[in-house]
């Protein structure tokens, strides 16, 4: 195959709309200025929607929660200057959480870049650390070439987010334009596939284990690895915790789910991780947010890290056996492995029966309800009327801490939060991104009052583009986690953290075109969930809760994870 062919006489902007389609790209999301009038004039008269954001970090995280949502690289726009550095925020989100994104900037011509024009800044060089990699044609001819490399890089490997930003006479200028077939780049071909030698060490490891434990992270909901590690799991009879970014990669409600372990881990799970002699990690990082203190996690046991990004192995932490390649197909070599040296484990054996003890243990114990609404009620309510299909993201906070405990994900692969960069304000953007990937599925955003601020003009888009989707505001009047630090650490002495009660959510949601209902009791709350669920109308559901409430257990960072502070 010919790796292009040629168009004649067309403009910079016209080839990247062509080559966006050619890309199978659906719908961007961004904002116009005078810098990329010309993408956006091509724009109009495309089959690409347009879904019109009211800023752009808001435009960004809406195609990161597109991304996550649909696995597909969410692509937004921006004008130059402001309009590019307001991307900023969104594109180290995505970095953080290896989330496949385009970000597309206008920028001042070639002959006025370096002069201090109007709205011109060094995006390049703003953008570099937070990117995989950063494009900047200097004629048309060179647009179509640069958006082929930029959604391989965007997916190959570790995906994460590329920036394209494009001066405005490589969008006007015409010329002959060639359209690659394929990518032009070195080092074009990450590990896919493991060490099939590595893969039966590990295979050998885990069967000589009397206490195997998992630990999944976000590479398995990346990689849509869901089946594979359920069949790994059930064959050695192994437990499986998660890092906050691999919550619902694995059922919660599966009989060998423990849930996420860490900084708001279950107990149980920050427990029994540590009796495990040998734990696999299946793409996940090794955050500190997870293991707790690095020098004190896992030193009594064997460590096998499996994961597609071969910077990370031995990173954080030391390691036996460690496997390049993507998630999926590891797990599908190691299953192979595994059923060819020894038939499957079953339920009866001391480990699982131990760890059923303790679970049976810490799960049974009520939850403490000092009052009728506190956060884990709210949460466990929701649970109740959700249906499994359903998307969730969450804002961050004490409710996103809440989410992880007392929240459990039935469908893998249908929980997102912003968990490596902790961004405020990214769960309602994020969640209209995730609307229009997944139009058949309600989208829920678990939010805290002062996230949602940040963000809350994603509810005009929300409206505007029929995307409806619905917000929980746990609303307390503070920004919680911040004040229980405060509380718990300085002596109770608040500071910018009190929010005086404003505004008022169900105002707000009628002043965007959306539906607002306050519930002051958990009755009140199940019948708005409900409503909301059934009417299709972008709602906000704002529910007063106490501003003591405290998120339990946790983990004091700098810690060791058998430190946990369970009350």
């Amino acid at each position: 195959m010919e790796n292009v062919f040629i168009l004649v006489e067309m403009t910079g902007a016209e080839a990247l709309i062509k080559a966006l389609i050619d890309e199978k790209v659906e719908g961007v999301f961004g904002l116009p200025g005078g810098a990329n009038l010309p993408i956006y004039d091509t724009l109009h008269d495309s089959e690409i929607r347009h879904i019109l954001a009211r800023h752009e970090q808001c435009a960004a995280h809406m195609a990161d929660g597109y991304a996550r949502a649909s696995r597909k690289p969410g692509v937004c726009f921006a004008t130059s200057g402001p309009g590019a550095t307001n991307l900023i925020t969104g594109l180290a989100t995505a970095f953080a959480d290896s989330s496949p994104m385009i970000a597309i900037t206008g920028q001042v011509a070639t002959n006025m870049i370096g002069k201090d024009a109007f709205q011109e800044c060094d995006t390049i060089g703003i953008a570099t650390p937070v990117t995989k990699y950063t494009y900047q044609p200097l004629t048309s001819a060179e647009v179509p070439q640069m958006i082929k490399n930029s959604f391989y890089i965007a997916t190959s490997g570790r995906p994460g987010p590329v920036l394209i930003d494009i001066p405005k006479n490589a969008q006007t200028d015409k010329m002959d334009i060639t359209f690659p077939k394929k990518v032009n780049l070195r080092k074009a071909n990450p590990i896919i596939t493991p060490d099939i030698t590595m893969v039966n060490k590990a295979a050998e490891l885990l069967l000589k284990a009397e206490r195997p434990m998992i630990m999944t992270g976000g590479g398995i909901i990346i990689s849509g690895a869901f089946k594979e590690l359920q069949a790994v799991a059930e064959f050695l009879m192994s437990p499986v915790v998660s890092t906050f970014k691999g919550k619902g990669g694995f059922s919660e409600t599966h009989y060998l789910s423990l849930g996420p372990i860490g900084m708001h881990g279950h107990i149980e799970a920050n427990k029994l991780v540590l009796e495990a002699d040998v734990l696999l990690a299946a793409g996940a990082r090794f955050s500190d947010r997870s293991v707790g203190k690095w020098d004190t996690f896992g030193n009594e046991m064997k460590i096998i890290h499996a994961d597609i990004d071969p910077s990370e192995i031995g990173k954080n932490k030391d390691v036996d056996i460690g496997l390049i390649g993507d998630i999926k197909n590891t797990l599908k070599l190691l299953l192979s492995s595994l059923e060819q040296k020894a038939k499957s484990k079953n339920e009866d054996y001391p480990w699982i029966k131990h760890v059923k003890e303790i679970k049976d243990i810490w799960r049974n114990k009520p939850l403490p309800a000092p009052r009728e609404i506190t956060g884990p009620r709210l949460l466990k309510k929701m649970r109740e009327i959700l249906p499994a299909a359903c998307l969730y993201t969450t804002e961050v906070g004490q409710h996103q801490m809440w989410a992880s405990l007392h929240f459990d994900v039935i469908e893998p692969g249908t929980f997102f939060t912003s968990t490596g960069l902790g961004t405020m304000g990214w769960g309602l953007p994020a969640a209209v991104g995730a609307k229009f990937a997944r139009q058949d599925l309600p989208v829920i955003d678990i939010a805290g009052d002062g996230s949602v601020q940040m963000t809350e003009s994603a509810l005009a888009t929300s409206v505007t583009e029929d995307l409806p989707v619905i917000t929980v505001i746990f609303n307390n009047g503070m920004l919680g986690m911040v004040a229980q630090w405060q509380r718990l650490f300085y002596e109770r002495k608040y500071i910018g953290v009190e929010l005086k009660g404003i505004p008022d959510y169900v105002k707000i949601a009628e002043a965007y075109g959306a539906e607002g209902i306050r519930a002051q009791s958990m009755n009140e709350f199940e019948n708005a969930l409900k409503s909301a669920l059934n009417s299709n109308i972008t709602t906000i559901i704002d529910v007063p809760i106490n501003p003591d409430e405290d998120v339990f257990p946790f983990v004091v960072p700098n810690t060791a994870l058998k430190d946990m502070v369970i009350a």
